[in-house]
């Protein structure tokens, strides 16, 4: 007969060394993000409604470059941070403008999206209160003044400089289109485009950059339409356009540590759970084969891309977001009805052990659990995403947005985890079935094309959440806690990232 020596048990000594690898990785990661603004003086000021932030190096003497650095759809001026951060260490002065909709920005977009007449117009609006602002700084040289722009913000920095000479230099990065600029017009145009883009991003590119003279044409090889911002040859080309010194560049200066947070988080919710809620054997249920779990689960799904295109949410004031959250309601009561009043066939269930007691916990537990859990969700993307990203707050219509978001969530991951009985592997196997029926609703027109472009990162957001769902399942946890841990994951950057429209 074996004694086991006093001490921790192994798993209390795997928990324990998560908690500190997390605590090291939200450690170095924070230390990270201060180190990037070193050497930079950072001003909000907001002009006519529009939020602007002026970026520039310190110790530099007298008049320089001014840059002003549009963002694309879905984008802010957070996400563009990386490329101000470089032109600022070039001598210039970098000006980034949060436009309508997006950001800190609390006005509707008309027509986010469309590439509609007004939704230019704003834009351009937004652009020249920039332009006007920068030409004020005491610092900036008028005659010398640069526009960049990404993808929307692209299309919208060349049409500006096509119709003001007075603008020196333009960049363009991921240009959607520009059949409607005047050949030769803007002049100095630099081009960047990803070598992993769509086509039609690439074919923009080429064809502007052969109808006018002084034009620079620019492919990063092996990056698509958003690491395109963070890649080394695009900001390097950037810093040469615009002129000034030879500090190198450091693009991913805000984007590491942000990750080193993520991970820090991510662990740390292990411990955590384990902490608040201990580590119970959840007694099991039958749950269905797997083909027909996966049939009843592309039916749903199929019928909600279908009803999404359909349903009132399309009306929320949320691009893309409203469609997202109409095929989410809809696929997560197709689920659930199908659980609770269509049983499926049950497969044989591995009952709980003699051995191992189910123990009821404490209703106060519980809730006082859930909170602290959904609160440290909120935390756990929130943060990171917002001090090394885009931006991540909410503003304006995000506010009431934001729980409305969260409730489909919230009944999409409640009628998986219903159809599923709680089994982790199935469970996420149901969210990408998901991914993969958002993804080909946008490809046939039910959906706006923009979801594909959104598709990677809200399949990376289902993917944590159903890790997190195993978690909790491990400790025991009620089983509606994964749903509601799992709806604050998703539905916080889906509400405070998407356009306001």
């Amino acid at each position: 007969m074996s004694v086991r020596p006093l001490g921790a048990t192994p798993a209390v000594r795997r928990v324990a060394v998560l908690a500190v690898l997390a605590a090291l990785a939200l450690a170095f990661g924070g230390y990270g993000l201060g180190r990037a603004d070193a050497g930079l003086t950072t001003r909000q000021a907001t002009v006519d409604g529009v939020p602007l932030t002026e970026v520039r190096a310190a110790g530099v003497v007298g008049r320089r470059p001014g840059v002003v650095i549009a963002h694309g759809f879905a984008g802010s001026a957070r996400l563009m941070r990386p490329i101000a951060d470089t032109v600022a260490r070039q001598g210039a002065v970098a000006l980034l403008v949060d436009v309508a909709g997006h950001g800190a920005n609390p006005a509707r977009l008309p027509g986010a999206g469309r590439d509609a007449a007004d939704s230019r117009a704003t834009l351009e609006h937004d652009l020249s209160v920039a332009v006007g602002y920068l030409r004020t700084r005491p610092d900036v040289d008028p005659a010398r003044i640069v526009l960049v722009g990404h993808s929307m913000g692209a299309g919208a920095v060349t049409r500006y400089a096509a119709g003001h000479p007075d603008v020196a230099r333009t960049v363009a990065i991921s240009l959607p289109d520009s059949d409607d600029l005047p050949d030769g017009r803007p002049e100095g145009l630099l081009l960047i485009v990803g070598g992993a883009e769509f086509p039609a991003f690439r074919d923009a590119a080429e064809a502007t950059s052969r109808r006018g003279v002084g034009r620079r044409l620019v492919v990063v090889p092996g990056v698509e339409h958003i690491s395109v911002l963070f890649a080394g040859r695009t900001h390097d080309e950037v810093a040469a356009w615009v002129g000034g010194g030879a500090d190198p560049p450091r693009p991913l200066a805000r984007l590491a540590p942000a990750g080193l947070l993520l991970l820090g988080f991510g662990l740390g919710f292990i411990p955590l759970a384990t902490l608040l809620l201990g580590r119970r054997p959840r007694p099991s249920r039958p749950a269905a084969p797997t083909p027909a779990l996966l049939a009843v689960a592309a039916s749903a799904a199929g019928l909600g891309a279908l009803a999404g295109a359909l349903a009132p949410t399309t009306r929320l004031p949320l691009a893309v977001g409203g469609h997202v959250t109409g095929f989410l309601l809809v696929t997560g009561v197709l689920l659930a009805a199908a659980a609770r009043w269509w049983p499926l066939p049950a497969a044989t269930s591995t009952p709980v052990p003699a051995t191992a007691p189910v123990v009821r916990r404490a209703p106060a537990r519980s809730a006082v659990a859930a909170v602290l859990l959904t609160g440290y969700a909120v935390t756990a993307v929130a943060v990171p995403i917002h001090l090394g990203f885009t931006s991540a707050l909410p503003v304006g219509d995000r506010w009431w947005l934001l729980p409305v978001v969260a409730a489909a969530c919230l009944v999409f991951l409640t009628g998986a985890e219903l159809a599923t009985a709680g089994r982790s592997w199935r469970y996420a196997a149901v969210g990408g079935i998901a991914v993969l029926a958002l993804t080909a609703s946008a490809v046939v027109g039910l959906a706006p094309g923009f979801v594909l472009l959104v598709v990677p990162l809200f399949a990376v957001l289902v993917g944590w959440q159903a890790a997190w769902a195993a978690v909790l399942r491990r400790a025991g946890a009620p089983r509606w806690l994964p749903a509601l841990v799992g709806a604050a994951l998703l539905a916080w950057p889906m509400a405070t990232t998407l356009p306001l429209s």
